[in-house]
């Protein structure tokens, strides 16, 4: 979880705040690193780091520091002192930076995290929170793009080109979309580019799963060769509705390896079709609708066309995690959960239904 659009646009506006991230969780804890709070002069607040007890007392000391005006590093433990309200413990530890947005330097700091959030290649954070374990300044903040770069620092310092010689070797390359981690005393919040979606079929399934998706921080592709089913009317939240026969439309497209394709057609030819055009393109993700033994005739074909084996092995089929889907928006969510389960953690998809075993034969 990174900072927000209407953060961002929050900070920009001039109102004097404090931005609040968490940037250390260890345990049970009700927000993980990364999580942001921005807190107002009058008290109002956006975004949340929980709730509670904790959040509250973070609130409290972003007050004081909008008057001190230095930024510090908070640490709690999510024990009777910093509970929830209702009386239910996490027990974990949450450690804070409470950062006052009071000069040019910070400001324009954000700016650059702001920008480099919106850059494709995608960028990540390094925040120092124990200057004993790291050797560098407490609060420090570097910034670094896909390429390990320094492209922006705030109190670091004249040495920051030589301290982030030290942070590159704990950067974990951006292209297996890491979560936040920590390591030596900083905290590295990753700022991963949003994932394109490409929806084959603009039916009510690919309707369906492309409203979902959207607010899963996917831009939305969609691809039919019916103009009155990809159109903006159906998708208002779609980045691109190509209308083309499935074929040739797929085989000029732009798949790059942060692309996940979901094959959502009206009948079995053209989902064939389009996989044959997906299945070695790189592509991070494919999935692909439909029963095991439409699946297993689908792959024979393929097979006989010259598609390898290993690429169909590696396609999601039957597509969705099992959660027993009816409905067209049941059948969306469990597509939807598939690929959030997928971008967030590397790969492992629980709750999936065994894959088509290439040697078996069609029921």
């Amino acid at each position: 979880m990174t900072l927000s659009q209407a953060q961002f646009a929050d900070i920009e506006s001039g109102r004097r705040a404090v931005l609040c991230r968490l940037v250390e969780t260890r345990g049970s804890t009700p927000q993980k690193a990364g999580a942001a709070m921005l807190v107002f002069a009058d008290g109002s607040q956006s975004g949340t780091l929980g709730g509670g007890c904790v959040e509250a007392e973070v609130k409290r000391r972003a007050l004081g520091v909008i008057e001190r005006g230095a930024a510090e590093i908070a640490a709690f433990q999510l024990d009777n002192d910093y509970g929830w309200d209702d009386g239910l413990i996490c027990g974990g530890r949450m450690t804070v930076l409470i950062d006052p947005l009071a000069d040019d330097p910070a400001r324009q700091y954000v700016a650059a995290v702001a920008k480099a959030a919106q850059n494709s290649g995608g960028a990540t954070e390094a925040i120092v929170f124990d200057a004993e374990k790291s050797g560098l300044p407490a609060t420090a903040c570097y910034l670094f793009d896909a390429g390990e770069r320094l492209i922006a620092s705030l109190r670091a310092g004249a040495t920051a080109e030589t301290e982030s010689e030290t942070l590159r070797t704990s950067l974990r390359p951006l292209s297996i979309r890491p979560r936040p981690y920590a390591a030596a005393g900083v905290s590295f919040l990753p700022l991963l580019s949003r994932a394109r979606l490409l929806i084959v079929g603009g039916g009510h399934v690919g309707q369906a799963l492309g409203q979902l998706a959207a607010d899963l921080d996917f831009d939305v592709w969609v691809v039919d060769d019916r103009a009155e089913y990809a159109n903006v009317q159906r998708f208002p939240r779609a980045e691109r509705c190509i209308v083309g026969l499935v074929g040739p439309t797929l085989a000029e497209l732009e798949i790059t390896s942060d692309t996940y394709c979901v094959i959502v057609t009206r009948g079995h030819n053209h989902d064939e079709e389009a996989l044959f055009h997906l299945a070695n393109r790189g592509a991070r993700y494919v999935g692909m609708i439909g029963s095991r033994r439409k699946i297993k005739l689908i792959y024979d074909d393929l097979l006989n066309d010259g598609i390898k084996s290993e690429a169909l092995q590696r396609v999601y089929a039957p597509l969705g995690i099992d959660i027993g889907s009816q409905t067209v928006m049941e059948i969306a969510v469990s597509i939807a959960a598939e690929l959030v389960a997928h971008r967030n953690r590397e790969g492992v998809v629980p709750g999936r239904p065994a894959g088509i075993d290439m040697s078996e034969q069609p029921a």
